[in-house]
């Protein structure tokens, strides 16, 4: 479903600036996007964050059998 790998895609950004928060203090959604009180850069903590919540359903919908 294209939800699915979108939401996927999200949380994969979400982890890697999280990562490098962890590492480096670096925040890169921040730094390209004017800072975490910009707009734009809530508008993708959100998303990520939306895409996190959709990405709880993959855990408990049944999986489709491979053909």
């Amino acid at each position: 479903m294209v939800l699915d790998r979108i939401s996927l895609v999200l949380v994969i950004i979400g982890a890697l600036n999280w990562l490098l928060v962890g590492l480096f203090r670096y925040d890169l959604v921040a730094s390209l996007f004017g800072g975490t009180d910009s707009l734009i850069s809530r508008i993708i903590y959100v998303l990520v964050g939306l895409g996190g919540i959709w990405c709880i359903s993959l855990l408990v919908r049944p999986r489709e059998k491979a053909k």
